[in-house]
């Protein structure tokens, strides 16, 4: 689980915009991009999909 008490984390639409850019853009620039952008944000993939899986129950 997230310890999201003091983390303040982007917007949920602009996470789903980074994910669409990393796997549906076929771009490989916008790949990138998106990647790198989950990656700023969370620290790692791993963490960006905990965040997502957590919140599409909300």
């Amino acid at each position: 689980m997230l310890d999201n008490a003091n983390v303040k984390y982007p917007p949920l639409q602009l996470i789903q915009t980074w994910v669409w850019m990393m796997i549906e853009s076929g771009n490989p620039e916008l790949q990138d991009k998106g990647r790198n952008n989950l990656i700023s944000a969370f620290g790692s993939l791993a963490k960006a999909n905990e965040y997502l899986t957590e919140n599409a129950k909300k």
